[in-house]
């Protein structure tokens, strides 16, 4: 196999940090962008995770924006389904009937997590060289 082909991907690691968000608690775009070593990439992680079935094992539903709006919620067909499996996770809203959680009581950051320091590696120049598809 050529080493290409065995390189792990901006994507692959986007993945392995979503995967790894306990139920009951969100993270955002920019703080998975920053754990991966690429502050500046909020918007790419968006876009990995647009690029993923809604129907996948996947949960980006606990993927939100900086300040808690369900931003991602038409992947799901509309916000509502979003906030849906949120509440039904226990993920604290601001109010119940609006799309904006309360990150004050369920936000998980994912560079405290030494079990994905695997993921912390990429560095813009790497994602430069090689962007999420």
């Amino acid at each position: 196999m050529a080493e290409s082909e065995s390189r792990i991907t901006f994507a692959d690691r986007v993945v392995g940090v979503v995967m790894a968000i306990p139920v009951g608690r969100v993270t955002t775009y920019g703080l998975i962008a920053r754990a991966m070593g690429s502050p500046r990439s909020a918007r790419i992680v968006g876009w990995t995770l647009r690029h993923t079935s809604a129907d996948s094992e996947l949960p980006a539903h606990r993927v939100v924006n900086r300040i808690g709006f369900l931003s991602g919620g038409w992947h799901f067909g509309h916000p509502d389904v979003m906030r849906d499996r949120l509440l039904a996770e226990g993920v604290p809203f601001r109010d119940v009937d609006e799309y904006l959680v309360d990150l004050s009581a369920c936000l998980w950051d994912p560079a405290d997590v030494s079990a994905l320091d695997w993921v912390f590696e990429y560095d813009e120049q790497t994602l430069l060289d090689d962007p999420p598809r």
